[in-house]
């Protein structure tokens, strides 16, 4: 859902009403399994709609809209213009054909009395006296429909049940005179409206889908692997690996051989390892475990701060050990060393060839900077190991690259204690979200 499930799930066009869906020709060929198939895709869609709204608390719903200048943003202005250009020509018939202004009325009425909270008692029922269909059809058949004084009172309602930061949208619509373009743009700002109320609603039930979530995704997962039993299959064979290799490390770090070749992983370790192993995981692998399927996005994210960060921190090392303490003891030349360095690889996680390239590129500004910084030192002698960074640092991109490896390995090593729960200080930016991934996506799936 990354980003992902951000959408309204409605889809219909904002500016437009929710026509009725026309019914199936009955001569239509039925599909095979069509219905299990949608049930197992709703069953995951509401799985993963859940899912984000309990790890991403920043999450809510937006409006669909087309890629700008894309054909459907094309053939979806076409639609639009052809159904109000439409509406203006019936209301400018004589006498003025209020057939379609009606329907409109009728949905107008419909998405401002879904926007009603249960105390609104007084409100709903004023509703249902001014925008009286019965009535308005009366008045239809005489001549004597007031467009303008029913779009008013609709405004007035829209100014009582808007978020605050609507307010300018509505206060815009009081501007408006003419009737298509008043009721075009009343759409829109009730479709906002809609939008608005959805994420209000999603952020009160937060606390509660808290309380429930272990016991639903748990639920929801068996329901999945009741219709498709190898759902499964694909975490399991990340799960061996896992523990594969974590009893490869604890032999390699046994004082003594192990007697009887007794397994010391515990369940715990092996998902800390395992959840490890997705940092670095292959972005093309189509083999991606199915229970943390809906956290790929945000793990591939944090595999690429983890990478950016042990680049950052090799060629500060590099740096470091070439020109000596008392260049790196000045005063600001770390921190714009550090800026500068996270400036120029930013990006370069995509391609190994855009990696190499900016590598190159930092290489001599690195250079550049230490050459700057000696000169302000009233002339200080540049360090002796200067130029043996040119060279070391470009070959950062290689992953076997020595340094690489050993700055890698002390940050897994730190995640993994960050993992087990023990504390550390300057603790990195990723290290909390990896928790949190982790601890939410291991809870569902623990013996209950």
């Amino acid at each position: 859902m990354s980003n992902q499930k951000d959408q309204a799930s409605d889809g219909f066009p904002t500016d437009l009403p929710c026509l009725e869906k026309l019914d199936s020709p009955t001569g239509s060929p039925p599909i095979a399994s069509s219905s299990s198939l949608m049930e197992l895709g709703n069953c995951v869609s509401n799985l993963s709609l859940a899912h984000e709204i309990l790890v991403n608390k920043d999450f809510s719903l937006t409006p669909k809209k087309p890629p700008t200048d894309s054909l459907e943003d094309r053939v979806t202005q076409i639609i639009h213009s052809a159904f109000w250009d439409s509406l203006q020509e019936q209301l400018s018939s004589d006498p003025p054909n209020y057939t379609r202004a009606v329907v409109l009325l009728m949905e107008v009425k419909t998405m401002l009395q879904s926007l009603l909270l249960p105390g609104h008692i007084r409100l709903r029922s004023q509703l249902d006296e001014v925008l009286d269909m019965d009535l308005i059809n009366q008045e239809v058949d005489h001549g004597a429909l007031d467009l303008h004084r029913l779009a008013g009172y609709i405004i007035n309602t829209m100014a009582s049940l808007c978020a605050p930061v609507r307010d300018p949208e509505v206060r815009a619509l009081r501007e408006l005179r003419e009737p298509v373009e008043l009721l075009r743009n009343i759409f829109l700002v009730l479709k906002l409206m809609k939008t608005d109320m959805a994420n209000f609603t999603i952020q009160s039930l937060r606390p509660h889908l808290l309380q429930q979530a272990v016991f639903y995704e748990r639920t929801k997962f068996q329901q999945i692997l009741d219709k498709q039993p190898n759902f499964l299959d694909n975490t399991t064979t990340w799960l061996e690996a896992a523990a594969s290799e974590e009893r490869s490390i604890i032999r390699a770090q046994a004082d003594s051989p192990i007697p009887g070749g007794q397994d010391l992983t515990s369940a715990t370790s092996v998902l800390n390892r395992a959840y490890l192993r997705l940092l670095s995981w292959d972005p093309q692998s189509q083999k991606y475990p199915e229970t943390v399927l809906m956290d790929r996005a945000r793990l591939d994210d944090l595999g690429q701060q983890l990478q950016m960060l042990v680049l950052e921190a090799s060629v500060l090392l590099l740096a470091k050990v070439h020109c000596g303490d008392t260049l790196f003891s000045s005063q600001g030349f770390v921190g714009k060393l550090r800026q500068t360095i996270t400036a120029l690889l930013e990006g370069s996680h995509t391609r190994e060839a855009d990696q190499r390239g900016a590598l190159v590129g930092l290489e001599n500004t690195v250079l550049q900077q230490v050459k700057e910084a000696a000169v302000q030192q009233a002339g200080a002698a540049l360090p002796q190991g200067l130029y043996l960074l040119r060279g070391q640092i470009s070959d950062l991109w290689k992953h076997d690259n020595a340094i690489r490896t050993l700055i890698g390995e002390r940050v897994q090593g730190f995640l993994q204690a960050m993992l087990q729960g023990s504390s550390a200080k300057g603790s990195p930016d990723l290290a909390a979200p990896l928790r949190l991934a982790c601890t939410h996506c291991r809870s569902p799936h623990a013996a209950p």
